[in-house]
């Protein structure tokens, strides 16, 4: 990293400190809107700009650990954002240069949401850099050539400009300077054949075509620019998202001819003879895909679009999603067996991508998909002191080690993949990893189509805001999903509407207390909704939810359990040992790299994991809610746990890891009370589990 960078970095975190301002069948694919009504669909649901929700409770907690570990100190000491190509350094992991923009677009939140002096100086001085060197043609970024320079890497770096505009209004006018300056060149490079986003002979930017299978993403920063801040450029800016779209189906891209029942993978193996791009089969990729049609629809209007968002979730949540929410895929997808794997990044991309789809669609389930994702697959794969993460999880890993044997269960991850450490068999996930909390915090609140505010993703938040003239503030405190009661204090100048949203998985008998003192059921609308009229002054409002603790079952006589959003793992005792970190290539790291919290771990469980349930024998055993543990996602930390009747099994492995579930399960002990916890808090877990019918089980040790 060039020097200038770092002491800008610590200017501006000094300057912060000290309160001062920074300086079924497939629609038409050929349809967009005419430009003669050039208005862009709007959500049913739509958020805050950033900044305007913070966290509280637990979620504060959480964030605070991912600022103080890997996340918020890879500007510091990782190479691939240290000494980014895009800040004047020489390292990047892939010619797509996406390192640093995708550190940038998860750092932007996390810096404003915390407040953080430290993290805000060090994604001012990026974009600093990177806005002070943007090249005379507009191009941001570090290529100089028409062979090197490729759009992808610069969709979430606009990603991340949009979120700063909206936290900070002082860099507004810069941001949409060179955005808008950017956009000019993009589109003049979209009219030449798809410049920079079709690689043609003698580049070297995307050899792959992964932003073409991307190309949507410049929509979301784009459309912000159409509707915020057009500046009369709104046709140049409405042409260049229709560019990126017909440049990705001339790419055979097109992810609205992937999205279609007969078309879309079942099941899927090596060597794959479907009829389109590989690419499509990546499950990054594929989390990202889901935003493809929602994209074009907010332009075209085309309702066929808004239905087959809906084709695609459906289509993945029968065939590819894991049980903790994401989408088993090692790099790509196969079959929904418990030994496959499912990548950190996918997690991220999915948080986002169900948040973002649930705001257009308004279902209910695709929320509570979300909080899935979010309370299980992504703290799975991460340490609880955010220093270490995996590249890919298990839903039954009963150790975390390099494997001793090539991993032919897994399509392209190494013996490194279930890992925690630095960068285990690829960097993408360290550095996209940091975007997935701030998001969902950024995603939790929203306002609603008759003018009131919902609390969509129900997670410690508070809101302020202005509705028209009326100025509200919303504190949200629970520890949910580990406690389940959600507490309401509402401030307001006049009265409105407030809405709590209520998971599917809620029994009826749930209440509501407030305003006032009476406690009713709750009475959610279609879409999940608990309407609340709010008058103006001070209002209390406490939502008890209850349930029951679900059994899923899988294929091949197995099951899951549940208890609210929370997937269950047997708890496995275990042996934590840290070794000194390998680089994704399996060489020593450069030592700038490395810092006293950055390791690899070994995970070797010390109590049996091969273990067969019956599932019809569950006990819920809740420690005091009131306060939590921090970090809580580490194992014992979570207050609600479950008992479950189970037995030890003979079971195979396979590649050095436990095999697939065994299809007659032979018994090996005597039936006792197993302990099992929240999946996000077991970094080793078995989650899928065989099913036996047991004599009855004490659970109550």
């Amino acid at each position: 990293m060039a020097a200038s960078v770092l002491v800008k970095a610590i200017t501006a975190s000094c300057l912060l400190s000290l309160g001062l301002a920074l300086p079924h069948e497939s629609p038409r694919w050929d349809v967009f809107q005419r430009r003669d009504n050039p208005s862009l669909v709007q959500p049913l649901y739509q958020t805050f700009p950033l900044g305007t929700v913070t966290p509280r409770g637990w979620f504060k907690d959480q964030l605070q650990l991912e600022a103080n570990g890997l996340a918020g100190n890879l500007f510091d000491m990782y190479r691939f954002v240290h000494d980014s190509m895009w800040i004047g350094g020489e390292t990047e992991y892939s010619v797509l240069h996406e390192s640093s923009p995708y550190w940038f677009n998860g750092l932007v939140p996390l810096a404003f949401e915390l407040n953080d002096s430290r993290l805000k100086g060090q994604v001012y001085a990026y974009m600093d850099y990177v806005l002070g060197h943007q090249q005379e043609d507009g191009w941001l970024g570090p290529e100089t050539t028409p062979e090197s320079r490729g759009l992808w890497a610069r969709c979430y770096f606009l990603l991340g400009l949009m979120q700063y505009a909206q936290a900070d209004p002082s860099e507004t006018d810069r941001i949409v300077d060179a955005m808008h300056r950017y956009v000019q060149l993009a589109h003049s490079m979209l009219k030449d054949n798809f410049a920079g986003l079709i690689q043609r002979e003698g580049q070297d930017f995307d050899g792959d075509g992964f932003g073409a299978m991307r190309a949507h993403e410049m929509h979301i920063p784009l459309q912000w620019l159409y509707e915020q801040h057009p500046r009369n450029n709104s046709q140049i800016i409405w042409e260049t998202m229709e560019l990126m779209i017909e440049g990705s189906a001339a790419a055979s891209s097109d992810w609205r001819k992937f999205w279609v029942k007969g078309v879309y993978p079942e099941v899927t193996y090596t060597p794959r003879s479907e009829p389109f791009d590989d690419l499509f089969n990546h499950g990054v990729n594929m989390a990202e895909g889901l935003r493809y049609p929602l994209s074009i629809y907010r332009m075209s209007h085309d309702e066929a679009l808004k239905t087959q968002t809906r084709t695609a979730v459906d289509l993945l949540a029968q065939y590819h999603k894991s049980l903790a929410g994401t989408i088993i895929g090692d790099e790509f997808i196969t079959d929904l067996n418990p030994i496959r794997g499912a990548e950190l990044c996918t997690a991220a991309e999915m948080t986002f991508s169900m948040a973002y789809i649930y705001q257009y669609l308004g279902d209910n389930d695709l929320a509570d998909w979300a909080e899935q994702v979010a309370f299980n697959a992504v703290p799975g794969s991460i340490f609880p002191d955010w220093w270490s993460h995996q590249y890919v999880q298990q839903e039954n890993q009963p150790w975390s080690r390099n494997l001793s044997v090539s991993p032919g269960m897994w399509v392209n991850v190494g013996i490194h993949g279930n890992v925690f450490g630095l960068e285990p068999n690829y960097p993408c996930c360290t550095v996209n990893h940091p975007q997935a909390y701030p998001k969902f915090l950024a995603n939790s609140f929203a306002t609603t189509q008759d003018g009131g505010i919902a609390h969509v993703l129900l997670i410690p938040g508070s809101l302020t805001t202005t509705l028209g003239h009326n100025q509200v503030t919303i504190q949200a405190d629970t520890n949910y999903p580990f406690g389940m009661s959600l507490s309401y204090t509402i401030t307001s100048e006049a009265d409105f509407t407030f809405y709590v949203r209520i998971p599917g998985w809620a029994d009826k008998s749930s209440t509501i207390t407030g305003p006032g003192k009476s406690t009713q059921a709750i009475s959610p609308s279609d879409r999940g909704l608990q309407k609340i009229e709010i008058s103006k002054g001070n209002s209390q409002i406490t939502v008890n939810l209850e349930t029951q603790p679900r059994v899923v079952t899988r294929a091949n006589n197995t099951a899951a359990i549940y208890y609210g959003p929370l997937l269950y793992s047997l708890h496995i005792d275990s042996e934590v040992s840290e070794v000194t970190p390998l680089s994704f290539t399996g060489d020593s790291l450069p030592s700038g790299s490395i810092t006293p919290h950055t390791h690899d771990h070994v995970i070797e469980p010390t109590s049996i994991w091969n273990i067969a349930i019956d599932p019809s024998q569950i006990k819920v055993v809740q420690a005091d809610v009131s306060t939590l543990s921090d970090p809580i996602w580490d194992l014992g930390a979570p207050p609600v746990e479950l008992r479950v009747a189970a037995v030890e099994i003979d079971w195979p492995l396979e590649y050095d890891t436990a095999a697939d579930p065994p299809l007659d399960p032979q018994i090996t002990g005597k039936p006792f009370s197993a302990r099992f916890v929240p999946f996000g808090s077991a970094k080793i877990h078995m989650s899928h589990l065989p099913v036996v019918e047991l004599a009855k089980v004490d659970l109550s040790s």
